[in-house]
């Protein structure tokens, strides 16, 4: 762990965190904000929720609005992109009909394939699957997989903007501008593109983007629970929460908020403190580095550049071996686990604590366990319709992260390779 930038996170000193990229990191600064917003709401609950909580969400967008690219009048808050990827599917449900097609990849998150497969069973549509190469070598590979499965039945496709599994960053507003042109709606799943990569929604929207699911809780290093959805002005009127509540006959007032932020900012009692403290993790982030976010993404995408070199080194693979193009990737990168690597050390392993819950994996366990390196490690294509599935490893960037953290990987690496 870096030792100056690490102690403005809560992670475990000992640990090699090399997984910012599954749930993120919350920096003690963001969490100290969202207690004393917790504290604040409780000192005069039905005051806060009542009276000043639609005017801190309105200021809670204008600084995620700012950061992005886009008009804080087609943002609202939810709790998790896969949330707001299952809003939008059940929204557009109603106008889908028997014989209809849902486009996605085979790159795309299981949890944003089931909600895509339940919503298209419901209509009697079909869901499509592009099989984009990997390993990548441009984002010409990508464009071409994903038009050579365009029908005249197909009527929305689901994108990643950056894949979880295979960490590649795909060209969502040139994909975009080609499916729109051919009348197919976009919906782009940006789990993992605010704070890794620039944002600008506006140009998006330019090029056909109807709505996009993304995450404060990751890149943004926002409290758990932080995320967002944006929909495209023309689209908002058909786009509804999944609890229906108040803001469904909420009156409308004269500059207040629309009936789309209305039903959002809602859904019965909850915790509103995750969207509220993003704001801090969003000035955290800009004061981090003195060139502000910009340099945050940049130093991290050249943290993982080198520590993909390290590990590649410690595998016996090269350039050669590299499974995105550079300008394709962020701060995750992907590396090939070979089929020979043994997932054990020889010694035994220490008795391991039966409370914690560990990946399948047996190297992931053992990596977690023996060596304190958090990592996933996984087999994609996880589903056999996909294809023959290989194993991978993928690697995060977050400022708190240094090369012994790589170098602490490659050392554990090298001594399970037989």
């Amino acid at each position: 762990m870096n030792p100056e930038l690490g102690r403005h996170w809560a992670l475990d000193p000992e640990l090699a965190f090399l997984n910012h990229g599954s749930f993120g990191a919350t920096p003690h600064a963001v969490l100290q904000a969202q207690r004393w917003l917790r504290e604040l709401i409780e000192w005069d609950p039905v005051r806060f929720l009542d009276r000043f909580l639609p005017g801190r969400l309105a200021a809670a967008r204008e600084v995620l609005a700012a950061v992005i690219g886009a008009d804080a009048e087609d943002l609202v808050f939810l709790p998790n992109a896969t949330t707001g990827i299952n809003v939008v599917l059940r929204s557009v449900r109603e106008t889908l009909r028997p014989g209809d097609e849902l486009l996605t990849t085979d790159h795309e998150y299981n949890a944003t394939l089931n909600a895509l497969e339940v919503v298209a069973r419901a209509a009697g549509a079909r869901v499509v699957v592009a099989n984009v190469p990997f390993p990548l070598r441009s984002a010409d590979d990508v464009v071409e997989a994903v038009l050579a499965r365009v029908t005249p039945r197909t009527r929305l496709a689901m994108l990643s903007w950056i894949t979880s599994a295979t960490a590649v960053i795909f060209p969502v507003e040139r994909l975009a501008r080609e499916l729109s042109a051919r009348g197919v709606d976009v919906l782009i799943d940006g789990a993992h593109a605010p704070g890794q990569i620039p944002v600008d929604l506006s140009a998006l929207a330019e090029a056909g983007v109807a709505y996009v699911a993304a995450n404060g809780h990751k890149w943004l290093c926002g409290p758990k629970g932080s995320a967002f959805l944006w929909v495209r002005r023309d689209r908002q009127a058909d786009v509804h929460p999944l609890v229906v509540s108040h803001g469904a006959n909420a009156p409308l007032q004269a500059g207040g908020r629309s009936r789309f932020q209305l039903e959002f900012d809602w859904p019965g009692t909850a915790d509103p403190t995750p969207y509220l403290a993003l704001a801090t993790a969003i000035d955290f982030l800009a004061e981090l580095e003195p060139g502000g976010m910009e340099q945050v993404m940049a130093a991290n995408h050249a943290m993982v550049l080198e520590g993909r070199s390290i590990l590649e080194a410690a595998l016996g693979q090269g350039p050669a071996d590299h499974l995105a193009p550079d300008d394709l990737l962020g701060s995750m990168a992907t590396i090939a686990i070979p089929d020979d690597l043994d997932p054990r050390a020889t010694d035994p392993l220490p008795d391991a604590d039966p409370d914690v819950t560990l990946a399948d994996d047996p190297l992931n366990h053992d990596l977690v366990e023996r060596d304190r390196i958090q990592v996933p490690v996984y087999a994609w294509p996880a589903r056999p319709a996909l294809g023959p599935s290989r194993r991978f490893l993928r690697i995060s960037a977050q400022r708190y992260n240094d090369l012994d953290d790589y170098r602490r990987l490659a050392d554990g690496l090298a001594r399970r390779a037989r």
